[in-house]
């Protein structure tokens, strides 16, 4: 049996429709609010990249600072700044 270019790719299309409805389906979001439910695990893990992102940026200023004022302390009581003894 022999199809036409045409006739195959077709066909092609149709399987391929078939199959991301049934994976749809299987995950759960198939239906009517299919988009609206993409749409909002789309913005779910943007909120997520953007905690861990806040997040990392915070501890490396928390760490940042912490340096910087074991550095200002040191040099605080190298100098007997705060009346170290004589």
């Amino acid at each position: 049996m022999r199809m036409s270019e045409i006739e195959f790719q077709a066909m092609l299309t149709r399987a391929a429709e078939a199959g991301a409805k049934r994976a749809l389906a299987d995950a759960g979001i198939d239906g009517k609010d299919a988009a609206l439910d993409i749409r909002d695990l789309r913005s779910l893990l943007d909120c997520i990249r953007f905690v861990r992102r806040t997040a990392v940026q915070t501890a490396v200023h928390l760490i940042t600072t912490g340096l910087m004022l074991a550095l200002l302390a040191g040099i605080a009581l190298k100098l007997k700044i705060f009346g170290g003894s004589p």
